[in-house]
């Protein structure tokens, strides 16, 4: 008796399941693709922090100005001169330490939040109040301007 040729064949047998190392090719190219949106991202983030690191240490000194016990008027000359320092850093080529009078009230008044329409008298008032020994501006007046130019300011 013949032998059964299909007794000879054996059972059908499956693939061993693959792993997961190593990855297609196309999560590769996603990892490469988050790796690099990263990059960017977090260099964007650590730039603008540089740029607008004046931006914290003008509040800083604003806060430390605001708890002087130091007499009014001299509070006034250094929140003037904060304000210099401040635009020097934000605006270094339009040089705003040179100017004064009408030219520095024109630069805040320039530069300031649109928001703040009566903003030009008490920018006078301030840049009047560093050479005037009486004026009518007060400290809280003046730290609300400055706290929001400060506020307008970011890069």
């Amino acid at each position: 008796m013949p032998n059964d040729p299909l007794s000879d064949l054996r059972d059908i047998h499956l693939p061993d399941p693959g792993g997961f190392w190593p990855p297609a090719p196309g999560w590769w190219f996603l990892a490469i693709l988050i790796l690099v949106a990263a990059a960017l991202a977090g260099s964007w983030f650590l730039r603008r922090y540089r740029r607008n690191r004046w931006l914290a240490s003008a509040r800083r000194e604003l806060d430390q100005l605001t708890r002087s016990p130091a007499p009014e008027s001299q509070r006034l000359l250094e929140l003037n001169r904060l304000l210099k320092r401040a635009a020097r850093a934000r605006y270094p080529q339009r040089r705003p330490e040179t100017l004064s009078g009408e030219a520095w009230v024109a630069f805040l008044r320039d530069t300031a939040p649109s928001n703040q329409p009566e903003a030009e008298a008490l920018f006078r008032r301030l840049a009047e109040s560093s050479w005037r020994p009486h004026t009518s501006l007060t400290f809280d007046d003046a730290q609300t301007i400055v706290k929001g130019w400060l506020r307008g300011q970011k890069c």
